[in-house]
């Protein structure tokens, strides 16, 4: 078997990767390496990952066409996982072509991609920002989304309509994931608990938005790999709508911890782990964000039969053991 992997130097696709590799799958990654946030961080996940005999790296960019077509014409892939995007609700405020070129035109290019190679399965990351300011909770994959609250979100509700038309069209099986702040060793250093965990290691001041009364479905790294794995081997079927017609080989899951925790909360946890108290900064809620984010993750129960559980505190604690040892 041999998977293709986007955005395999970022935080999920350079845990999906290693995991694969040490069960013996043939692996083959893809990353552009932006700048979003610290390369060298991106380029130490890619050096643990090139140890490994069945990893494959090639630098290249979703948005490039040519280059995307090459790679599906020399290469044979049994199933994808798309984790290239420009990430971040915040920075799509002030940088919007740069999400068009990654999450739209680079996810069609990989889905013609796919297309034309008759990809066994794609798997893509979506988001729980597609739920916007939504009132019902928890948020389920049946609720409607059509009130993004930023371009990042938009163009993640995007990358599922185009995606679920291409299934209608060629039966490609496609599964899309929303995942829910995820977070673990090796993160991104532009989400808050990496911040938090920083600035309170250094002494220095954290800024806490809304006044620490938000909401966050916060989701540990290994869960969420454990999720997508057991979404790869599960191809979607067709099936028949309410008119009889068969509809497309198309599902959507909710990655989450199903347990929402406040951001109050939150910061406690990593004070403990740092054994630190933290200077807050409080201020009012960002452009962008929500106030709650909670995932209804009974199909993925269903279907898959896993459902996240990692606690806060084992994540924090394994996140923060992490952190010292990488930037010791």
């Amino acid at each position: 078997m041999k998977i293709l992997i986007t955005g395999v130097a970022g935080f999920i696709g350079y845990h999906l990767a290693k995991r694969l590799v040490l069960e013996n799958i043939q692996v083959y990654g893809i990353d552009n390496l932006n700048k979003y946030y610290d390369v060298n961080l991106k380029k130490d996940r890619l050096a643990q990952l090139n140890a490994f005999e069945k990893f494959t790296f090639q630098l290249m960019d979703l948005s490039d066409r040519p280059a995307m077509v090459q790679l599906f014409q020399t290469q044979d892939f049994d199933c994808v996982v798309n984790l290239a995007a420009q990430a971040g609700v915040r920075y799509s405020i002030d940088n919007p072509h740069t999400y068009v070129d990654s999450n739209l035109t680079g996810f069609v290019n990989l889905l013609e991609g796919c297309r034309n190679s008759k990809v066994k399965h794609l798997v893509f990351a979506s988001s729980s920002s597609v739920y916007g300011a939504n009132k019902k909770i928890p948020f389920s994959v049946d609720d409607e989304v059509n009130h993004p609250i930023s371009l990042y979100a938009a163009t993640k509700k995007a990358n599922e309509l185009i995606a679920y038309t291409y299934s209608h069209l060629y039966d490609i099986p496609i599964t899309g994931l929303r995942f829910f702040t995820v977070y673990g060793p090796w993160g991104r250093p532009d989400m808050a608990y990496f911040k938090f965990v920083k600035a309170i290691e250094q002494g220095n001041p954290i800024d806490v938005y809304n006044f620490g009364n938000m909401q966050r479905d916060f989701t540990y790294i290994d869960d969420v790999i454990e999720g997508i794995v057991r979404v790869m081997n599960k191809p979607p079927i067709p099936t028949a709508d309410e008119f009889g017609q068969i509809a497309a080989s198309y599902k959507l899951y909710n990655i989450g911890n199903n347990n929402p925790v406040s951001l109050s909360r939150f910061i406690e946890v990593i004070e403990q782990a740092l054994g630190k108290v933290a200077q807050k900064n409080f201020l009012p809620m960002q452009p962008g964000d929500v106030p709650i984010t909670y995932a209804d993750v009974d199909e993925l129960m269903r279907d898959v039969g896993f459902k996240p559980d990692t606690s806060i505190e084992q994540g924090i604690t394994k996140f923060v053991q992490w952190y010292r040892d990488y930037y010791s």
